[in-house]
């Protein structure tokens, strides 16, 4: 069944009315790896021309986003978090090795945090992975990948805090 993106935010402003805590964004996890099965929704999403970071929806009641990020070559990120937010990661193609991150030292706004990696997984296709508030985390791929992120508010937006990984 084909999935459009205003059908797909529908339901995720429906969930994130109901419960916008980390059990609503659970539910909207999954209705993202249900979304990225679908090849209409990802052709909707995403073209030839689709940049790096592509705003396709920010809810002006909620404040949540859904992006589009096409990244042509390989390209890592060091630890962070989204601040006062969350973030939804979906694979649409490709594979990202994500790391999770244990705070060591707090970050403050002209000192980087310390932080241990405590966990390496992959995101596959159709996978998705929820961030809540202060979750550190890192993606890292290796060759062309396309995914879907739920952002809670903008994140272009929003200051964040630097934070560098110690053994």
């Amino acid at each position: 069944m084909t999935q459009t993106l205003q059908a797909f935010v529908a339901k995720c402003s429906e969930t994130l009315t109901l419960a916008n805590n980390p059990a609503g964004r659970a539910r909207v996890c999954l209705l993202l790896e249900a979304a990225l099965r679908d090849a209409d929704f990802i052709a909707e999403a995403f073209d030839d021309h689709t940049p790096e970071r592509k705003l396709l929806y920010e809810d002006a009641r909620l404040g949540f986003c859904v992006l589009a990020h096409n990244y042509l070559r390989a390209k890592q990120s060091a630890p962070h978090d989204h601040g006062p937010s969350w973030a939804i990661y979906g694979q649409a193609s490709g594979e990202t090795a994500m790391s999770d991150w244990a705070l060591v030292e707090p970050a403050t706004p002209t000192t980087a945090g310390k932080v241990r990696k405590v966990r390496e997984y992959r995101l596959v296709p159709g996978a998705a992975h929820v961030y809540n508030e202060g979750d550190l985390h890192s993606p890292s791929r290796t060759g062309p990948t396309r995914l879907i992120r739920i952002e809670g508010t903008n994140m272009e937006k929003v200051r964040r805090l630097r934070y560098e990984p110690v053994a």
